[in-house]
């Protein structure tokens, strides 16, 4: 298999650059205050992709970090694109931040509540729209992981296996910010049975973590998102990208 592709994650609350644990908004740490400047160092430190959530935007179902996503488009510009969710609901949104320059706008809630609205983006937008899919146990959860529904993963993913969708991100909540390590067998799971790519988010801490989503690259699993060890130094990006590469 061929390279597989870290995005570093930059997650908006208030403007800021965050983590959370485990999807709690009161559980927050702040990392940077200028999502532009994060946007620039991981430019500058080799990193292929960004990837952007806006978390006040994913309880409130609507874009709240726009200034914040804008400046992180300024600095990022065609070297390095973006793939943005959080509080992406509705078509006029998914059009504007892929005018504005964001290269792939990721669905979550809405991808279990209308998937039509999926399928007609894909449509207008090939290789263009993503679907995050955020589990519990096996089980989808929505609204900013508020509440967890009655659907597995795969079963989710299998709606658009069709649909011309550029890649599932698979987020284990339940590891999530927690540097544990990532689910990576129910990925691969997830991954084997589906033809769409799949990305790992949550709970990957370490170059062995990263090692061990590329052992599994031949399921579909396309590249890993990382986000606190990032910040924090456990990961060192240079080896990353050089792990990630070979």
């Amino acid at each position: 298999m061929g390279p597989m592709i870290l995005f570093p994650a930059i997650d908006l609350k208030d403007g800021a650059c965050v983590r959370l644990l485990k999807g709690e908004m009161d559980k927050a740490t702040v990392f940077n205050t200028s999502p532009a400047d994060q946007a620039r160092a991981f430019k500058d430190a080799g990193c292929e992709w960004l990837h952007v959530v806006d978390l006040n935007g994913a309880f409130a179902g609507k874009p709240v970090n726009a200034d914040a996503v804008e400046a992180i488009l300024a600095v990022t510009g065609a070297d390095m694109p973006v793939q943005l969710g959080g509080g992406i609901r509705d078509r006029a949104t998914i059009d504007m931040w892929l005018e504005k320059g964001v290269q792939r706008v990721i669905l979550g809630t809405v991808a279990l509540r209308h998937p039509e609205l999926v399928k007609d983006a894909c449509k207008a937008h090939p290789g263009r729209v993503a679907v995050g899919i955020d589990a519990r146990d096996g089980m989808v959860a929505v609204e900013g992981w508020a509440e967890t529904s009655e659907m597995t993963a795969i079963d989710l993913a299998m709606k658009f296996e069709d649909a011309g969708v550029a890649a599932i991100i698979y987020t284990d909540i339940d590891r999530d910010g927690v540097l544990s390590g990532p689910n990576v067998d129910a990925t691969a799971a997830l991954a084997e049975k589906i033809s769409t790519p799949v990305i790992v988010s949550g709970g990957v801490s370490s170059l062995d973590d990263l090692k061990a989503c590329k052992a599994k690259a031949d399921t579909g699993i396309v590249g890993v998102i990382s986000g606190r060890a990032v910040y924090d130094g456990r990961i060192d990006l240079g080896e990353a990208l050089k792990v990630m590469k070979d």
